[in-house]
């Protein structure tokens, strides 16, 4: 893979990209990432499911990603695998320079992704009914999570589990149609700096928590609410929407 910068930390998240298909141009990609450290795309499964469910490419493409393709059952479940694969593996040869053929995806035991050959670049994925979005950072390691913005979490003792003392009685404050949205911000805020530490659902919720959205870059807070013993540079996160149904976020750990 061709150079990239040498690793600094996060200078914000680079305006969200529609990402739009294999034959899109992507070249916008290595700019954001050099200004940035950090860059999101986002898509339509629709836009990146291959026109071959079996054939050589796509066995080429996937790589040792192959055989587990094989094994999902379901067609959505398979083209959703497929589509997510070929969108992650784009954007990194955008970046790198390379052809999506030279990508190989590798995961740690947790379930974490990362780049066989490549320490450079930090990538997470997630999924969520048609969606698709995908993160890369050369700033540290990153996350991130997109859930349906009509997704149900407000009820009887769901935010005990998901929430610090501090979240649950502010969310409990507020009026209740801001309820759910705050949780989802919550939620996908929390996943996204789960899966940037590598521990997936390994982490509490309710042991570490986020401030009320403001306007300003979201950041850590104690349970109690105050703010968390962490330097500036050591987190970024970042929230957005995607078209008017997603909500999404995406963390960068950069403890450096």
């Amino acid at each position: 893979m061709t150079a990239l910068a040498a690793k600094s930390p996060v200078r914000g998240f680079a305006e969200p990209l529609k990402a739009p298909g294999p034959a899109g141009d992507l070249s916008r990609l290595r700019a954001d990432l050099d200004g940035h450290a950090a860059v999101l795309l986002h898509a339509d499964i629709a836009d990146w499911q291959p026109r071959e469910a079996e054939g050589p490419w796509l066995r080429a493409l996937l790589g040792c990603d192959w055989e587990r393709y094989r094994k999902l059952r379901l067609p959505f479940l398979r083209e959703r695998f497929a589509a997510s694969r070929l969108m992650l593996k784009y954007a990194v040869a955008a970046v790198a320079g390379v052809s999506p053929l030279d990508v190989e995806l590798g995961r740690t035991a947790a379930g974490r992704p990362y780049l066989h050959g490549c320490d450079a670049i930090h990538i997470s994925l997630s999924h969520t009914e048609n969606l698709l979005l995908v993160g890369l950072s050369t700033g540290g390691a990153i996350g991130v999570d997109v859930e349906a913005g009509d997704r149900p979490l407000y009820g009887p003792g769901l935010g005990r589990h998901m929430c610090t003392p501090h979240e649950l009685a502010a969310v409990e404050a507020m009026p209740p149609e801001e309820r759910n949205p705050q949780l989802l911000r919550l939620w996908t805020l929390k996943e996204a700096c789960s899966k940037a530490l590598g521990i997936g659902l390994g982490a509490r919720f309710t042991d570490f928590g986020f401030g009320a959205d403001d306007g300003a870059p979201p950041r850590l807070h104690r349970p109690d609410g105050t703010p968390a013993p962490v330097g500036p540079r050591e987190w970024n996160f970042h929230t957005f929407t995607v078209g008017c149904r997603y909500v999404a976020a995406a963390a960068v750990h950069n403890p450096d």
